[in-house]
């Protein structure tokens, strides 16, 4: 999909602290409205402290970041959960609640969220179940799922709010190949209709076969890369 000059995320000059230490320096990248971007790295190189950031569970200390609107510098405890609102964050573990169904997954992050009348609330969560191929788990629990289904769960979850950017933090870690292949089909959908990605993971197998953008953790610092120039 081609993508238009709005930026989603704008880094300049930033540096990602973990605990006391600076885990990545000097980072400047921008991700676009409706871009499909790649973040890779070693473990321990910075991608998850670097999301973290993104969606404000770490503090900016260095630089200028702008996500979704908000100034990462100077933002607010309570306006974190505005900004959540504008973006889908997605979790290798999956951290579905395991006492709940599948619906009440959802219905918890809708009405966390301020979403109040239960009519809108059930159409909302019987289209993002459509959407990720899951128009009958609703009454489920999460233990009555394949692992594939519970990341599509998590996936819908994450669409609940039509967030401006997925942030998915090694959504197929945990997943076989041919089930990988399934969720990043899912993702480029989604991709398609307009919502940016930032995909952090380590299977090289799937940028072979899919050409996008990649930042690469590499040594302290956060490598831009064009497609034809990745080699892992």
């Amino acid at each position: 999909m081609s993508f238009t000059a709005e930026a989603i995320i704008n880094a300049r000059d930033v540096s990602i602290f973990q605990d006391n230490k600076t885990v990545l320096g000097e980072v400047n990248f921008t991700i676009k409205k409706g871009e499909f971007v790649f973040l890779v790295g070693r473990t321990g190189s910075g991608k998850s402290s670097l999301l973290r950031t993104l969606y404000g569970d770490l503090p900016l200390r260095l630089g200028n970041l702008e996500v979704a609107g908000f100034d990462m510098a100077k933002i607010k405890a309570k306006e974190i959960p505005l900004l959540r609102r504008k973006l889908g964050i997605i979790f290798q573990d999956f951290q579905l609640f395991q006492d709940r169904t599948v619906s009440e997954n959802l219905e918890f992050v809708l009405r966390a969220t301020g979403w109040r009348d239960k009519s809108k609330m059930k159409a909302r969560m019987a289209d993002v179940l459509m959407k990720v191929g899951l128009g009958s788990v609703n009454n489920k629990m999460p233990h009555q799922l394949s692992g594939g289904e519970q990341q599509r769960v998590v996936i819908a979850r994450a669409l609940l709010n039509e967030p401006l950017i997925l942030l998915a933090d090694e959504p197929t870690g945990n997943l076989d190949p041919e089930v990988s292949e399934g969720i990043l089909e899912l993702f480029k959908k989604i991709n398609n209709s307009g919502t940016s990605v930032l995909m952090a993971t380590h299977d090289f197998s799937l940028l072979a076969k899919n050409p996008f953008r990649v930042l690469k953790c590499e040594q302290g610092r956060l490598l831009d890369e064009a497609p034809a120039g990745y080699s892992a």
